[in-house]
C-alpha cells in the first residue's frame, strides 16, 4: 500500500468470504495470499477495538485517514469497507486495531479531522469468523454512522477531556505565572485531573495555610451578600452544604464529599478537571449529570481575580443550585441538547449557558434575584449586576444567543426570567430546534444516552415509560380520592404538554407549506446589544481588581 496514497485512488475493498479482494473500478485485479503482503490480516484477539468512519468525499480520503494510523504506530489487525447506506457519496470504514487507550484518545482526535463521520466500539468476537461483513454486524448501527462522536455511557467522559488552555501552562499575565511555587502546585492538580478515571474516588487535597486564607478572604466577603441578592434556591440548599460537606471559612470542601451530597440530592456528580474544557467536552458532562470542578485555588498576591475557573468559583457558585432538583434539570437537559450537535449550535448552548447558569438572573418577591454561578462568585460584578437595570433584558433565547460572553470584564447585558422554571422551558423550546436527525434519551440505570434514530427504538422507550405513567395515574387517583381540591386535570395537562406540541407543530409545519412565510419583525427584546457594540463597552467598563469569579464565567470555554 502506498504511502502517498497513489495506490489507492479509484480502489475500495470487500469481503468475499474469508478472503479480500482489490477491486478498482469494475475490473477484478487479484486476491493477496501472502499473509506478509495482505491488506487485511484476520484476528485471533478478541479484544480488539474498532473503529468506524466515513470518508468525506475527495479525492485521497482513505489515504489520508490510514496515514494517521501509520502516523500513531497503530497496528491494524482487519479492515472492511462499504457504501455508506445513508450517503451514496461516502464509503464506512471499520478498522480493528491494537492499541492502549492513550493512543487510542490521539487516534480518535486526530482522524477526526481527516474523516467525515466516526464512531467507537468494542468488538466482540461471536463466531469462528470474527469478521462478518459489515452489513451483518448485529452490534453497529448504520443510522448512527454520520454522526459526531459523543459519549454514550458515562465512562465514556473519559474520552472527552478536551483542555483548551491553563491546566499547568500558565499565561504570562496569569497572577501565579512567576511563582515556581504555584505552578508546581498546579502541576499536581493537573495529574490528579488526567489520571483520573470514572468510578475513581476523587483525591482529597491538603490545602496549605495560604491555600485556605485566599478562600477565607473570598468566602468572608461573598457570604454577606447572598442572603440579599441570592435566590432563594440557592439560599435553601447552603445550610446542607455547611453541614454534610464542611463550608466555612477556615476550610476549603473536598470534592468527594460534595459529590457524595450532590449524589444522593438530585444525582450528581463531580469530577476533577484541569483547566479550561472545551464547550463540547464540558456539555457533554451535565448530560450525565457530572459536573468537571477545578481543585486548585487562584492566586493569593489577588484574591478577588482569576483568568480561570477555581474551586472558589466551583464551589460557592455553581455547587448550591446543582443540589436542587429543578435546576439540576435544567443543567442536565442543557448537555443532553448538546450530544451530537454541530460545532454552531454548541455555541448557541454554550452562549445560552453562560448568560443562564453562569449570569442569569430571577424575579422572586418583586425583586431581581441571581442565580448564576459566575455572579453568585463575583464580589463586584455580583453588585454591579443587581444595580444596573438599563442592562437587564428578559431572557429570550433566540435573542440571547446573539449577545458576545465577555470574560475579562462586566457583562454587556444580564437576562432575567419570573423563574428558573421560565428559562428551563425556554431553553427547553430553543433546544427542540436543533437540528439532529435523532433524538436522546437519558437512562439513568445504566448512566447511558439512549440514540433514537427510528420508530421501533422510540417504541421500546414508550412501553418502558408506559409503566412509569401507570404509577403515576394510580397515586394521582387515590390523592384525588381523599382530597377532591387536587387538581387533576392541572397535572394531567402535563403529561401531554409534549404530545400536544408534536400535534401542533405538524399542524404547523402543514400549515406553513400550504402558504408561504411573512417577513420577521424585529422583537422588543432586540434592544438588547450586539456583539458589534459589546467591544466598545467591555473597553470602557474594565474593572479593576475587586474581581472575584467574573473571568471563569463560561462553561469552561
Amino acid at each position: 500500500m502506498s504511502g502517498s496514497g497513489k495506490g489507492l485512488l479509484g480502489m475500495w475493498l470487500y469481503r468475499r468470504d474469508e478472503e479480500w479482494t482489490i477491486k478498482e473500478e469494475n475490473s477484478l485485479m487479484h486476491k493477496s495470499h501472502d499473509p506478509q503482503m495482505s491488506v487485511v490480516q484476520k484476528v485471533s484477539n478478541p479484544d480488539t477495538t474498532s473503529v468506524v468512519f466515513s470518508l468525506k468525499n475527495q479525492i485521497g480520503g482513505l489515504a489520508r485517514a490510514l496515514q494517521v494510523f501509520q502516523d500513531l504506530g497503530v497496528n491494524v489487525v482487519h479492515i472492511e469497507s462499504r457504501k455508506s447506506v445513508r450517503r451514496g457519496s461516502e464509503y464506512e470504514i471499520l478498522v480493528d486495531v491494537e492499541c492502549d487507550s492513550r493512543r487510542m484518545e490521539q487516534l480518535t482526535r486526530m482522524l477526526s479531522r481527516e474523516v467525515a463521520a466516526i464512531n467507537l466500539a468494542q468488538y466482540e468476537q461471536i463466531s469462528a469468523n470474527p469478521h462478518p461483513p459489515l452489513s451483518a454486524a448485529p452490534s453497529f448501527d448504520f443510522s448512527e454512522v454520520d454522526m459526531v462522536w459523543f459519549p454514550r455511557k458515562i465512562s465514556d467522559l473519559d474520552r472527552a477531556q478536551k483542555v483548551l488552555m491553563y491546566g499547568s501552562e500558565l499565561d504570562a499575565d496569569h497572577p501565579g505565572f512567576k511563582d515556581p511555587v504555584y505552578r508546581k502546585r498546579r502541576e499536581q492538580f493537573v495529574d490528579i485531573a488526567n489520571n483520573y478515571k470514572h468510578g475513581m474516588p476523587i483525591p482529597k487535597i491538603q490545602y496549605t495555610p495560604e491555600e485556605i486564607r485566599t478562600w477565607g478572604t473570598i468566602f468572608r466577603e461573598l457570604h454577606q451578600l447572598y442572603q440579599k441578592h441570592a435566590c432563594k434556591e440557592y439560599l435553601e440548599n447552603w445550610p446542607k452544604l455547611v453541614k454534610y460537606c464542611g463550608y466555612r471559612e477556615d476550610n476549603i470542601p473536598q470534592l468527594q464529599d460534595i459529590s457524595n451530597f450532590l449524589k444522593k440530592s438530585t444525582g450528581f456528580s463531580l469530577r476533577p478537571v484541569a483547566g479550561y474544557l472545551s464547550p463540547r467536552d464540558f456539555l457533554a458532562g451535565l448530560a450525565f449529570r457530572v459536573f468537571h470542578c477545578t481543585q486548585y485555588i487562584r492566586h493569593s498576591s489577588d484574591p478577588f481575580y482569576t483568568p480561570e475557573p477555581d474551586c472558589c468559583h466551583e464551589l460557592l457558585g455553581h455547587m448550591p443550585l446543582l443540589a436542587n432538583p429543578s435546576f439540576a434539570q435544567f443543567s442536565q437537559e442543557l448537555g443532553l441538547a448538546s450530544l451530537g450537535a454541530s460545532d454552531e449550535d454548541i455555541n448557541k448552548i454554550a452562549t445560552l449557558y453562560f448568560f443562564t447558569v453562569e449570569f442569569g438572573l430571577c424575579k422572586q418577591d418583586g425583586d431581581l434575584r441571581v442565580y448564576g454561578a459566575g455572579l453568585l462568585s463575583s464580589i463586584a460584578e455580583l453588585r454591579h449586576a443587581v444595580s444596573a437595570p438599563e442592562k437587564t433584558f428578559r431572557f429570550e433565547p433566540e435573542v440571547t444567543v446573539k449577545q458576545e460572553c465577555i470574560i475579562t470584564a462586566f457583562q454587556n447585558a444580564y437576562y432575567y426570567t419570573d423563574s428558573i422554571e421560565e428559562a428551563k422551558e425556554k431553553m427547553r423550546h430553543f433546544a427542540s430546534q436543533i437540528k439532529r436527525p435523532f433524538g436522546l434519551r437519558y437512562n439513568p440505570y445504566t448512566q447511558s444516552v439512549d440514540v433514537l434514530t427510528d420508530a421501533q427504538k422510540i417504541t421500546a422507550v414508550v412501553s418502558e415509560l408506559r409503566g412509569d405513567l401507570c404509577i403515576v395515574s394510580n397515586a394521582l387517583r387515590k390523592i384525588h380520592e381523599q382530597d377532591d381540591s387536587v387538581n387533576v386535570d392541572s397535572i394531567a395537562s402535563l403529561l401531554t404538554q409534549g404530545i400536544d406540541g408534536l400535534h401542533l407543530d405538524r399542524q404547523s409545519r402543514n400549515s406553513s407549506s400550504a402558504s408561504s412565510s411573512g417577513s420577521n419583525s424585529d422583537s422588543d427584546a432586540d434592544r438588547s446589544p450586539n456583539r458589534a457594540d459589546s467591544n466598545r463597552s467591555a473597553r470602557s467598563e474594565k474593572h479593576g481588581s475587586d474581581r472575584g469569579g467574573d473571568k471563569h464565567s463560561s462553561p469552561h470555554v
